[in-house]
Protein backbone atom coordinates (compact mmCIF):
# COMPACT_ATOMS: atom_id res chain seq x y z
CA UNK A 1 0.00 0.00 0.00
CA UNK A 2 1.06 3.62 -0.63
CA UNK A 3 1.81 5.77 2.10
CA UNK A 4 -0.90 8.51 0.40
CA UNK A 5 -3.42 5.66 0.34
CA UNK A 6 -2.29 4.62 4.36
CA UNK A 7 -2.14 8.58 4.97
CA UNK A 8 -5.88 8.78 4.06
CA UNK A 9 -7.25 5.10 5.54
CA UNK A 10 -6.05 6.89 9.07
CA UNK A 11 -6.61 10.46 8.99
CA UNK A 12 -9.91 10.70 10.05
CA UNK A 13 -8.55 9.63 13.36
CA UNK A 14 -5.69 12.01 13.17
CA UNK A 15 -8.57 14.49 12.82
CA UNK A 16 -10.80 13.01 15.55
CA UNK A 17 -7.95 13.50 17.87
CA UNK A 18 -7.57 16.93 17.05
CA UNK A 19 -11.06 17.51 18.23
CA UNK A 20 -10.46 15.88 21.55
CA UNK A 21 -8.26 18.78 22.43
CA UNK A 22 -10.50 20.94 20.93
CA UNK A 23 -13.01 19.71 23.16
CA UNK A 24 -10.96 19.83 26.55
CA UNK A 25 -9.59 23.60 25.49
CA UNK A 26 -13.07 24.76 25.31
CA UNK A 27 -15.19 22.96 28.41
CA UNK A 28 -11.97 22.62 30.98
CA UNK A 29 -13.77 25.48 32.91
CA UNK A 30 -16.49 23.79 33.31
CA UNK A 31 -14.61 20.77 35.21
CA UNK A 32 -13.04 23.44 37.49
CA UNK A 33 -15.28 25.70 38.04
CA UNK A 34 -14.78 25.63 42.04
CA UNK A 35 -10.77 25.52 41.45
CA UNK A 36 -10.59 28.60 39.46
CA UNK A 37 -13.06 30.50 41.30
CA UNK A 38 -10.34 30.09 44.65
CA UNK A 39 -7.34 29.84 42.50
CA UNK A 40 -7.96 33.91 40.94
CA UNK A 41 -10.42 34.82 43.80
CA UNK A 42 -13.62 35.27 41.72
CA UNK A 43 -17.28 34.21 42.50
CA UNK A 44 -18.01 31.21 41.07
CA UNK A 45 -20.48 33.04 38.55
CA UNK A 46 -17.33 35.45 37.40
CA UNK A 47 -15.08 32.21 36.28
CA UNK A 48 -18.11 30.60 34.42
CA UNK A 49 -17.87 33.87 32.03
CA UNK A 50 -14.75 32.57 31.09
CA UNK A 51 -16.95 29.59 29.10
CA UNK A 52 -19.62 32.59 28.09
CA UNK A 53 -17.18 35.03 26.81
CA UNK A 54 -15.21 32.22 25.01
CA UNK A 55 -18.19 30.96 23.67
CA UNK A 56 -18.83 33.99 22.22
CA UNK A 57 -15.27 34.49 20.67
CA UNK A 58 -16.18 31.19 19.13
CA UNK A 59 -19.32 32.25 17.10
CA UNK A 60 -17.96 35.22 15.99
CA UNK A 61 -14.59 33.76 15.05
CA UNK A 62 -16.08 30.39 13.17
CA UNK A 63 -17.20 32.07 10.36
CA UNK A 64 -14.39 35.34 10.51
CA UNK A 65 -11.89 32.51 10.29
CA UNK A 66 -12.95 30.37 7.57
CA UNK A 67 -13.63 32.91 5.20
CA UNK A 68 -10.41 34.30 5.76
CA UNK A 69 -8.50 30.67 5.92
CA UNK A 70 -10.79 29.15 2.73
CA UNK A 71 -7.80 29.13 0.65
CA UNK A 72 -5.47 27.67 2.75
CA UNK A 73 -4.31 24.00 2.28
CA UNK A 74 -5.85 21.91 5.22
CA UNK A 75 -2.84 20.28 6.75
CA UNK A 76 -0.89 23.66 7.05
CA UNK A 77 -4.52 24.94 8.16
CA UNK A 78 -5.10 22.35 11.20
CA UNK A 79 -1.27 21.81 12.32
CA UNK A 80 -1.05 25.43 12.99
CA UNK A 81 -4.90 25.60 14.57
CA UNK A 82 -3.44 22.70 16.86
CA UNK A 83 0.21 24.16 17.42
CA UNK A 84 -1.30 27.37 18.85
CA UNK A 85 -3.85 25.77 21.10
CA UNK A 86 -0.90 23.71 22.74
CA UNK A 87 0.98 27.01 23.32
CA UNK A 88 -2.55 28.74 24.94
CA UNK A 89 -3.49 26.15 26.64
CA UNK A 90 0.79 26.05 27.97
CA UNK A 91 0.47 29.81 28.79
CA UNK A 92 -3.09 29.58 30.62
CA UNK A 93 -0.93 27.28 33.37
CA UNK A 94 1.32 30.53 33.73
CA UNK A 95 -1.60 33.25 34.33
CA UNK A 96 -0.82 35.41 36.63
CA UNK A 97 -4.82 36.29 36.89
CA UNK A 98 -8.20 36.36 36.23
CA UNK A 99 -7.89 38.97 33.64
CA UNK A 100 -4.22 37.58 32.11
CA UNK A 101 -6.17 33.63 31.50
CA UNK A 102 -9.43 35.32 30.08
CA UNK A 103 -6.84 37.40 27.57
CA UNK A 104 -5.42 34.38 26.60
CA UNK A 105 -8.33 32.17 26.57
CA UNK A 106 -9.79 34.54 23.80
CA UNK A 107 -6.89 34.52 21.77
CA UNK A 108 -7.28 30.46 21.88
CA UNK A 109 -10.34 29.89 20.99
CA UNK A 110 -10.21 33.03 18.44
CA UNK A 111 -7.77 30.29 16.99
CA UNK A 112 -9.28 26.97 17.74
CA UNK A 113 -12.40 28.09 16.38
CA UNK A 114 -10.92 27.29 13.16
CA UNK A 115 -10.25 23.32 14.37
CA UNK A 116 -14.01 21.54 14.36
CA UNK A 117 -15.87 23.01 11.03
CA UNK A 118 -12.42 22.70 9.08
CA UNK A 119 -12.00 18.78 10.45
CA UNK A 120 -15.11 17.80 8.88
CA UNK A 121 -15.46 20.00 5.69
CA UNK A 122 -11.37 18.28 5.48
CA UNK A 123 -12.99 14.49 6.14
CA UNK A 124 -16.00 14.97 2.93
CA UNK A 125 -12.72 15.49 1.13
CA UNK A 126 -10.56 12.31 2.19
CA UNK A 127 -13.95 9.71 1.82
CA UNK A 128 -16.20 8.71 -0.62
CA UNK A 129 -19.56 9.93 -0.66
CA UNK A 130 -21.32 7.12 0.46
CA UNK A 131 -19.49 7.08 3.99
CA UNK A 132 -19.29 10.67 4.18
CA UNK A 133 -21.69 10.78 6.91
CA UNK A 134 -20.12 8.30 9.12
CA UNK A 135 -16.76 9.67 9.03
CA UNK A 136 -18.20 12.93 10.07
CA UNK A 137 -19.73 11.45 12.99
CA UNK A 138 -16.47 9.32 13.88
CA UNK A 139 -14.36 12.99 13.75
CA UNK A 140 -17.04 14.20 16.78
CA UNK A 141 -16.08 11.40 18.61
CA UNK A 142 -13.50 13.45 19.67
CA UNK A 143 -15.55 15.73 21.35
CA UNK A 144 -17.37 12.53 23.22
CA UNK A 145 -14.35 11.57 24.39
CA UNK A 146 -13.58 14.85 25.08
CA UNK A 147 -15.92 14.61 27.70
CA UNK A 148 -15.99 11.13 28.32
CA UNK A 149 -12.57 10.86 29.40
CA UNK A 150 -11.22 14.55 29.52
CA UNK A 151 -13.46 16.08 32.02
CA UNK A 152 -13.20 13.70 34.44
CA UNK A 153 -9.76 13.87 34.28
CA UNK A 154 -9.62 17.94 34.37
CA UNK A 155 -11.87 17.71 37.94
CA UNK A 156 -9.74 15.01 39.25
CA UNK A 157 -6.60 16.59 38.87
CA UNK A 158 -7.70 19.96 39.31
CA UNK A 159 -9.01 19.10 42.49
CA UNK A 160 -6.09 17.39 43.48
CA UNK A 161 -3.43 19.42 41.77
CA UNK A 162 -4.73 22.86 41.03
CA UNK A 163 -6.42 24.55 38.05
CA UNK A 164 -2.84 25.38 36.34
CA UNK A 165 -2.10 21.66 35.77
CA UNK A 166 -4.46 20.12 33.77
CA UNK A 167 -3.58 23.46 30.97
CA UNK A 168 -0.23 22.27 31.31
CA UNK A 169 -1.80 18.44 30.83
CA UNK A 170 -3.96 19.78 27.73
CA UNK A 171 -1.15 21.71 25.94
CA UNK A 172 1.02 18.54 26.02
CA UNK A 173 -1.76 16.35 24.59
CA UNK A 174 -2.08 19.56 22.05
CA UNK A 175 1.61 18.77 20.77
CA UNK A 176 1.11 14.77 20.45
CA UNK A 177 -2.02 15.88 18.45
CA UNK A 178 0.06 18.56 16.18
CA UNK A 179 2.47 15.76 15.36
CA UNK A 180 0.18 12.96 14.53
CA UNK A 181 -2.14 15.57 12.52
CA UNK A 182 1.44 16.26 10.55
CA UNK A 183 2.21 12.28 10.20
CA UNK A 184 -1.03 11.29 8.76
CA UNK A 185 -3.06 13.68 7.17
CA UNK A 186 -2.27 14.20 3.41
CA UNK A 187 -1.11 17.60 1.57
CA UNK A 188 -2.35 19.57 -0.77
CA UNK A 189 -6.37 19.37 0.38
CA UNK A 190 -7.80 22.44 -0.43
CA UNK A 191 -11.75 22.84 -0.06
CA UNK A 192 -13.93 25.34 -1.94
CA UNK A 193 -13.10 29.20 -0.86
CA UNK A 194 -15.76 30.26 0.98
CA UNK A 195 -16.88 34.57 -0.55
CA UNK A 196 -19.70 36.90 -0.31
CA UNK A 197 -21.72 34.84 -2.87
CA UNK A 198 -21.58 31.73 -0.32
CA UNK A 199 -22.55 33.56 2.64
CA UNK A 200 -25.43 35.27 0.46
CA UNK A 201 -26.83 31.87 -0.29
CA UNK A 202 -27.08 30.14 2.54
CA UNK A 203 -28.77 32.84 4.15
CA UNK A 204 -31.25 32.63 1.64
CA UNK A 205 -31.64 28.81 2.02
CA UNK A 206 -34.57 28.10 4.43
CA UNK A 207 -33.61 24.89 5.72
CA UNK A 208 -29.96 25.23 6.30
CA UNK A 209 -31.32 28.14 8.38
CA UNK A 210 -33.71 26.16 10.20
CA UNK A 211 -30.93 23.74 11.04
CA UNK A 212 -29.16 26.20 12.53
CA UNK A 213 -31.79 27.29 14.65
CA UNK A 214 -31.68 24.11 15.76
CA UNK A 215 -28.09 23.84 16.93
CA UNK A 216 -28.52 26.95 18.71
CA UNK A 217 -31.35 25.50 20.75
CA UNK A 218 -29.91 22.73 21.41
CA UNK A 219 -26.98 24.02 22.74
CA UNK A 220 -28.55 26.98 24.77
CA UNK A 221 -30.72 24.14 26.34
CA UNK A 222 -27.48 22.04 27.70
CA UNK A 223 -25.60 24.95 28.52
CA UNK A 224 -27.56 26.42 31.01
CA UNK A 225 -26.97 23.07 33.38
CA UNK A 226 -23.91 21.86 31.89
CA UNK A 227 -21.77 25.46 32.82
CA UNK A 228 -22.88 24.86 35.79
CA UNK A 229 -22.95 21.14 36.27
CA UNK A 230 -20.40 20.70 39.30
CA UNK A 231 -21.28 23.76 41.89
CA UNK A 232 -25.30 22.76 41.20
CA UNK A 233 -24.30 19.24 41.98
CA UNK A 234 -22.40 20.26 44.92
CA UNK A 235 -25.30 22.69 46.21
CA UNK A 236 -28.12 19.70 45.56
CA UNK A 237 -26.59 16.66 46.73
CA UNK A 238 -23.65 17.71 48.26
CA UNK A 239 -21.80 15.87 45.83
CA UNK A 240 -17.73 16.50 46.69
CA UNK A 241 -15.13 16.47 43.53
CA UNK A 242 -14.97 12.72 42.66
CA UNK A 243 -18.82 12.39 42.61
CA UNK A 244 -19.03 15.34 40.25
CA UNK A 245 -16.28 13.64 38.50
CA UNK A 246 -18.28 10.51 37.87
CA UNK A 247 -21.22 12.60 37.05
CA UNK A 248 -19.09 14.08 33.79
CA UNK A 249 -17.60 10.67 33.44
CA UNK A 250 -21.23 9.33 32.87
CA UNK A 251 -22.36 12.28 30.85
CA UNK A 252 -18.92 11.95 28.30
CA UNK A 253 -18.89 7.77 28.24
CA UNK A 254 -22.63 7.78 27.07
CA UNK A 255 -22.28 10.36 24.89
CA UNK A 256 -19.07 8.11 23.35
CA UNK A 257 -22.13 4.73 23.06
CA UNK A 258 -24.45 7.81 21.75
CA UNK A 259 -22.19 8.27 19.02
CA UNK A 260 -20.93 5.32 18.14
CA UNK A 261 -24.34 4.34 17.98
CA UNK A 262 -25.21 7.02 15.45
CA UNK A 263 -22.41 6.39 13.13
CA UNK A 264 -23.42 2.42 13.00
CA UNK A 265 -26.86 3.71 12.28
CA UNK A 266 -26.91 6.89 10.24
CA UNK A 267 -26.38 5.78 6.82
CA UNK A 268 -29.44 3.41 6.79
CA UNK A 269 -31.73 5.22 9.23
CA UNK A 270 -30.75 8.86 7.80
CA UNK A 271 -29.63 11.77 9.14
CA UNK A 272 -33.23 13.23 10.13
CA UNK A 273 -34.92 10.12 11.86
CA UNK A 274 -31.12 9.64 13.88
CA UNK A 275 -31.54 13.30 14.42
CA UNK A 276 -34.97 12.60 16.20
CA UNK A 277 -34.26 9.74 18.29
CA UNK A 278 -31.00 11.58 20.04
CA UNK A 279 -33.02 14.49 20.45
CA UNK A 280 -35.71 12.69 22.30
CA UNK A 281 -33.06 11.08 24.53
CA UNK A 282 -31.50 14.18 25.52
CA UNK A 283 -35.08 15.84 26.17
CA UNK A 284 -35.99 13.19 28.68
CA UNK A 285 -32.68 12.88 30.37
CA UNK A 286 -32.45 16.95 30.62
CA UNK A 287 -36.16 16.53 32.08
CA UNK A 288 -34.93 13.80 34.45
CA UNK A 289 -32.44 15.93 35.94
CA UNK A 290 -35.18 18.91 36.38
CA UNK A 291 -37.59 16.76 38.16
CA UNK A 292 -34.56 14.56 40.18
CA UNK A 293 -32.77 17.52 41.48
CA UNK A 294 -32.03 16.60 44.69
CA UNK A 295 -31.26 12.91 44.50
CA UNK A 296 -27.46 12.00 43.36
CA UNK A 297 -27.84 9.09 41.58
CA UNK A 298 -31.00 9.88 39.98
CA UNK A 299 -29.50 13.11 38.62
CA UNK A 300 -26.61 10.74 36.97
CA UNK A 301 -28.64 8.53 36.06
CA UNK A 302 -30.35 11.43 33.82
CA UNK A 303 -27.22 12.73 33.41
CA UNK A 304 -26.16 9.69 31.52
CA UNK A 305 -29.90 9.42 29.30
CA UNK A 306 -28.55 12.89 27.98
CA UNK A 307 -25.25 12.23 26.89
CA UNK A 308 -26.90 9.38 24.95
CA UNK A 309 -27.42 12.63 22.60
CA UNK A 310 -25.09 15.34 23.16
CA UNK A 311 -22.62 14.92 20.67
CA UNK A 312 -24.90 12.69 17.99
CA UNK A 313 -27.31 15.59 17.89
CA UNK A 314 -24.52 17.66 16.83
CA UNK A 315 -23.01 15.76 14.10
CA UNK A 316 -26.26 15.18 12.88
CA UNK A 317 -26.28 18.76 12.20
CA UNK A 318 -23.55 18.37 10.77
CA UNK A 319 -23.99 15.78 8.48
CA UNK A 320 -27.87 17.37 7.51
CA UNK A 321 -26.48 20.62 6.45
CA UNK A 322 -23.72 18.81 4.28
CA UNK A 323 -26.75 17.03 2.65
CA UNK A 324 -29.17 19.85 2.49
CA UNK A 325 -26.48 21.44 0.24
CA UNK A 326 -23.27 19.79 -0.58
CA UNK A 327 -21.70 23.33 -2.47
CA UNK A 328 -22.13 25.21 0.50
CA UNK A 329 -20.83 22.98 2.98
CA UNK A 330 -17.91 24.54 3.78
CA UNK A 331 -19.71 27.95 4.94
CA UNK A 332 -22.84 26.23 6.59
CA UNK A 333 -20.66 23.68 8.63
CA UNK A 334 -18.50 26.51 9.62
CA UNK A 335 -21.92 28.67 10.72
CA UNK A 336 -23.07 25.34 12.27
CA UNK A 337 -20.03 25.66 14.58
CA UNK A 338 -20.98 29.21 15.17
CA UNK A 339 -24.39 29.07 16.15
CA UNK A 340 -23.49 26.10 18.60
CA UNK A 341 -21.14 28.74 20.23
CA UNK A 342 -23.75 31.15 20.10
CA UNK A 343 -25.82 28.35 21.96
CA UNK A 344 -23.36 27.77 24.55
CA UNK A 345 -22.85 31.86 25.43
CA UNK A 346 -26.81 31.84 25.65
CA UNK A 347 -27.14 28.78 27.60
CA UNK A 348 -24.08 29.80 30.07
CA UNK A 349 -25.54 33.12 30.45
CA UNK A 350 -28.69 31.97 31.93
CA UNK A 351 -27.33 29.36 33.94
CA UNK A 352 -25.11 31.83 35.55
CA UNK A 353 -27.67 34.10 35.74
CA UNK A 354 -29.97 31.53 37.66
CA UNK A 355 -27.19 30.58 39.67
CA UNK A 356 -26.37 33.86 40.94
CA UNK A 357 -30.34 34.16 41.80
CA UNK A 358 -29.37 30.89 43.95
CA UNK A 359 -32.75 29.56 41.23
CA UNK A 360 -30.91 26.14 40.86
CA UNK A 361 -33.95 23.77 40.78
CA UNK A 362 -35.49 26.47 38.00
CA UNK A 363 -31.89 25.56 35.66
CA UNK A 364 -33.19 22.14 34.85
CA UNK A 365 -36.73 23.21 33.79
CA UNK A 366 -35.86 25.93 31.84
CA UNK A 367 -32.86 23.79 29.85
CA UNK A 368 -35.68 21.31 29.00
CA UNK A 369 -38.20 24.30 27.70
CA UNK A 370 -34.95 25.27 25.13
CA UNK A 371 -34.62 20.99 23.94
CA UNK A 372 -38.20 20.36 23.81
CA UNK A 373 -37.94 23.55 21.27
CA UNK A 374 -34.94 22.11 19.35
CA UNK A 375 -37.40 18.99 19.43
CA UNK A 376 -40.35 20.48 17.78
CA UNK A 377 -37.89 22.04 14.68
CA UNK A 378 -35.97 18.82 14.02
CA UNK A 379 -39.51 17.02 13.31
CA UNK A 380 -40.50 19.95 10.87
CA UNK A 381 -37.70 19.52 8.96
CA UNK A 382 -38.87 16.46 8.13
CA UNK A 383 -37.40 15.71 4.43
CA UNK A 384 -40.16 14.77 2.12
CA UNK A 385 -38.30 11.71 1.32
CA UNK A 386 -36.89 9.67 4.47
Amino acid sequence: MEYPQLARRFAPTALMLGNIVTGCSVLAPAGMLVELSGGLDVSIRTAGLLITFGAIMLCVGSPVTAWLTSRIERRTLLTTTLAVLALTNAASAFAPDYTSLLIIRLIMLAVGALYTPQAAGTAALIVPVERRGSTIAYIFLGWSLAAAIGLPLITLVASRYGWRAVYGGIGAMGCVSFLLLIWRLPRGLVGAPVDLKTWTDVGRNRMIMLLLSITTLQMSGQFVVFTFMGPLLAKLTGAGPDAIGLVFACYGIFGFIGIAIATRIVDSWGAWKTSVLFTVLMLLGVTGWALSAGIYPLMAASVAIWGLGFASTNSMQQVRLVGAAPALASASVSLNTSVLYIGQAVGSAVGGLLYARDLVHAAGYVAAVFVALALTMVILTRPKRV
